[in-house]
């Protein structure tokens, strides 16, 4: 199903039209279109391609999925493609949504392979500004950037929050290292997952800002330096938590291996003290005479040696610290 827009000297005049009808305004002065294609076939495409002069390769590398973020330059038009991402907080896993774009001098053309991005978002990202409609089709490049990189900040924000939780969890007194593990595990694909949508936006923003595109005029130009600047401090951030996740899975291991160390003390400690009666008991057990041999003296000379020397073995493992 596709959606419509129809915008004419900055002002939304129709919406929801056919797609050819649309098409067709496309020269006349003072208009601008935004098209909006989910699921095309090639036919589908194809035809608007050659009604609007976009490219083969272009049209290819929208139909085609998992494509790199990136902007490319057409002699007739600008093509780029994004992914916008939403982080599922309850396991940790990072979805993400392709979406293309042809950039003409009066028209923008979305496709998506599914729909998973919420058009709905973007054309209320629009409403919000209507001023800036008269800044031509930068204005609804900026509208659909600012929603992508938007998800970007909010995604790195809760992947922030969901490792200082991570964080807490190390120093518990009783932590779970399997769900631990397998949380940080989660939080690691998808910082890397994000990583690799976030850093090439840095190319897409700053490409699209080029003043030989004529894409962007000074009205326009703050509002794409602060979508470039939330690009950047994604991108920061980003690589921080993943160093992030990497010391919290280093301390982790550090902490199983000192608390493996006070085991192996505490076991090694009681299997001395435990070692002395048996030593003594053994002795005595010997079928041979023995001091205090069939005397009752001679069992309470045994038990308290025993005692002595356990209770001095564990008052010198306790001030040592190995109990």
């Amino acid at each position: 199903m596709a959606r419509t827009r129809l915008y004419r000297h900055g002002v939304l005049e129709a919406e929801g039209l056919p797609v050819r009808e649309v098409a067709r305004h496309r020269r006349d002065e003072g208009v601008m279109i935004w098209i909006d294609l989910c699921g095309p076939s090639q036919e589908e495409l194809t035809a608007l391609a050659d009604d609007l002069g976009l490219h083969a390769l272009a049209v290819e590398d929208a139909l085609h999925a998992h494509e790199r973020p990136k902007l490319h330059q057409y002699d007739t038009h600008l093509f780029l493609s994004a992914y916008a991402v939403r982080l599922d907080e309850s396991s940790g896993h990072l979805a993400h949504a392709e979406l293309s774009a042809f950039v003409t001098r009066q028209a923008l053309v979305t496709v998506r392979p599914d729909d998973r991005f919420d058009v709905g978002l973007l054309t209320a990202r629009w409403d919000e500004s209507p001023g800036l409609a008269a800044s031509g089709v930068g204005y609804l490049a900026h509208g659909l950037l600012d929603c992508v990189v938007d998800s970007h900040f909010e995604a790195v924000q809760s992947l922030d929050e969901d490792i200082e939780r991570l964080e807490d969890l190390v120093f518990a007194d009783r932590p779970n290292d399997v769900d631990m593990q397998r949380r940080a595990l989660s939080l690691r694909k998808s910082l890397v997952t994000l990583r690799r949508v976030v850093l090439p936006m840095r190319e897409v923003v700053n490409g699209l800002m080029r003043r030989d595109h004529e894409l962007v005029d000074s009205t326009l130009m703050p509002y794409f330096q602060d979508v470039y600047d939330h690009v950047l401090r994604a991108s920061e951030w980003t690589e921080s938590l993943r160093e992030l996740v990497a010391t919290i899975r280093e301390t982790q291991l550090d902490i199983q291996g000192n608390r493996l160390n006070l085991i192996m003390k505490k076991v090694t400690g009681w299997a001395a003290i435990i070692a002395v009666p048996t030593a003594i008991t053994g002795f005595y057990g010997q079928n041979v005479p023995y001091p205090g041999s069939g005397e009752p003296w001679g069992f309470w000379v045994s038990t308290t040696a025993m005692l002595l020397l356990s209770g001095g073995l564990y008052a010198t493992f306790k001030r040592r610290d190995w109990l």
